[in-house]
């Protein structure tokens, strides 16, 4: 048998938010991964543990969910007035595929304290105490993140009493900005891309009211109770259901072709990453994933969310920007199952717990523009050293 020696490559492995990835540094890839293409994605997948028809990745670093299939990419920025530029990876579970069509808001946050721990980041910038600002250009969608980094010791400072539903231990805050988080486009075209608020969306033989908006990522809303749930649902509800996960997924499709994101239907399955879907109620009581109890007194409005065909534990990072900014903006169903009116913050509910965004919006000439989307996250380095995969990965 012919043996197949291993390579090592200098990575991290770290949490941002609700999600996990391995981070690595540009120039540490193997040069035929430094540029994008079949090598590239052949790497990632194989430091993942994809392809497995078993949907485990046990060979590998993935922790066979959407939130812990993630690679990331991070380098010096070129571009004036950023500190470094973040790509970032969907990895596949069980296809042969990489998804490059959207942000991780989540891994956002660890992308600013990764900058900071791998040596990316001017070390006059950084204070022995205090706030770091990282200006992030985010390559994947062209746009730029702000990252606000408390600092301890001139390191970032990872633990603390920030806590963040989804994630079992506390630790520091970190404040995030997504400046102009609207896809670029045609105008009229960018934050809605039908140009409506609300739109009819042909569906399993019937009409549905959705909002598709592109903020953060491309995102289609639609109420609960129009496709028979709650809205308090948690992801033993929904993710057994083969049926269900079906019927949301031809969904998915439906908003997709009408977003313009896609020609055809089939090309649905090849951008598994985006768009999302996400599905609003009115606030409710439920008990949480974790058996926290949540009130309807406390939040706004209850949202549910799908990453890679499967109902997401917490919440998407970049979906929270969407709910943010949809929430903004009288009309939308976001706004509207949060009680309507003008709101530049809100409060809601998901599958973990509760979580709280806010977003500024202007109605310029005609047309709703979005300055700005704020959240707060946490990120912390789980492990560092190098990943090792076989030498033909790639």
């Amino acid at each position: 048998m012919a043996n197949n020696p291993q390579i090592r490559i200098p990575a991290t492995y770290m949490r941002g938010g609700t999600s996990k990835g391995v981070f690595f540094r540009l120039d540490d890839l193997p040069e035929p991964c430094r540029v994008p293409g079949a090598a590239r994605d052949r790497l990632f997948l194989r430091v993942m543990g994809s392809p497995d028809p078993y949907g485990k990745q046990i060979d590998g670093m993935g922790g066979a969910t959407s939130s812990t299939s993630k690679a990331v990419i991070l380098s010096k920025s070129t571009r004036p007035g950023h500190d470094v530029d973040y790509l970032y990876g969907q990895v596949s579970i069980d296809s042969d595929f990489v998804d490059w069509s959207g942000n991780c808001g989540n891994l956002s946050t660890a992308a600013g304290a990764f900058a900071i721990h791998a040596g990316l980041i001017d070390p006059g910038r950084i204070p022995q105490d205090g706030i770091c600002t990282v200006r992030i250009w985010q390559a994947n969608i062209g746009k730029t993140i702000i990252a606000h980094l408390p600092i301890a010791g001139g390191q970032v400072q990872e633990t603390g009493d920030f806590d963040l539903d989804g994630v079992t231990f506390p630790s520091a805050e970190i404040i995030l900005e997504f400046l102009d988080p609207a896809a670029e486009g045609d105008e009229g075209a960018a934050l809605f891309p039908t140009g409506n608020l609300v739109d009819e969306l042909e569906f399993d033989g019937g009409w549905l009211r959705a909002t598709l908006i592109n903020a953060g990522i491309p995102t289609i809303f639609v109420n609960a109770a129009d496709i028979g749930y709650q809205g308090t649902e948690l992801q033993g509800d929904i993710n057994g259901d083969q049926a269900a996960l079906a019927r949301l997924e031809a969904l998915r499709t439906a908003g997709a072709l009408l977003m313009g994101l896609i020609k055809e239907p089939a090309e649905a399955a090849r951008r598994q990453h985006t768009p999302k879907i996400a599905f609003v109620a009115p606030a409710a009581d439920y008990v949480s994933s974790s058996g926290k109890p949540v009130t309807a007194g406390e939040i706004d409005l209850n949202i549910r969310a799908l990453s890679m065909g499967r109902l997401h534990h917490a919440m998407m990072g970049t979906v929270s920007v969407a709910i943010a900014t949809a929430a903004a903006i009288p009309g939308t169903l976001v706004n509207l199952a949060a009680g309507g009116g003008t709101r530049d913050a809100l409060c809601f509910g998901h599958p973990s717990g509760t979580m709280r965004v806010g977003a500024q919006a202007t109605l310029v000439d005609g047309s709703w523009q979005v300055t700005k989307a704020v959240m707060s996250r946490s990120a912390r380095i789980l492990m560092e050293g190098w990943v090792r995969v076989p030498a033909d990965s790639f």
